[in-house]
């Protein structure tokens, strides 16, 4: 019983260190991710596609079915990333790395990022986005899920909760 009670009280405080330090786990929903990743966004082999925060690796796993050269995730929950890991195995192109990506470095050959992201987090989001762009030399598109706006930009494009932002 002991056991039991560590087990779940070491979930709770990983679950509750994420959610403190990013956004919330929300499962994405199939379809209107597919809808993104087709219409708003068409994803293919030139691109490399970063999740930030991937959760499960639904976002990986559907961008590596389209044909993406690389996705990447980043991800603070060591559960999810073990999760990520086992249910994206057959997807040799997809990557996912325990870590927080406000403190790496995109990797240089990224084209599309995607955030489920919170509004607390959006002139951080927004910056950090800025900062890879002007880094690596070249635009950046950022697909958000469930954010209205950025930092007081409008979106290039929007599809229902997506949107799609251009970083230059």
């Amino acid at each position: 019983m002991d056991t039991l009670f560590t087990i779940i009280a070491i979930i709770a405080i990983l679950f509750g260190f994420v959610v403190f330090f990013g956004a919330p786990y929300v499962p994405s929903k199939r379809r209107e991710l597919e809808r993104a990743l087709d219409e708003l966004y068409p994803v293919g082999d030139a691109d490399v596609l970063v999740d930030v925060g991937s959760g499960d690796g639904v976002v990986l796993r559907e961008a590596a079915k389209r044909g993406v050269r690389r996705a990447v995730g980043y991800e603070l929950n060591p559960i999810f990333v073990a999760l990520s890991r086992l249910l994206s195995r057959k997807y040799k192109n997809v990557q996912v790395r325990l870590g927080n990506m406000w403190q790496m470095k995109l990797p240089d050959d990224t084209t599309v990022v995607y955030a489920f992201a919170v509004a607390r987090d959006s002139r951080k989001l927004a910056r950090k986005m800025q900062l890879e762009a002007k880094r690596l030399g070249r635009p950046l598109l950022l697909m958000t899920f469930g954010l209205p706006t950025l930092a007081g930009r409008e979106p290039e494009r929007r599809l229902g909760a997506h949107a799609l932002y251009r970083f230059e």
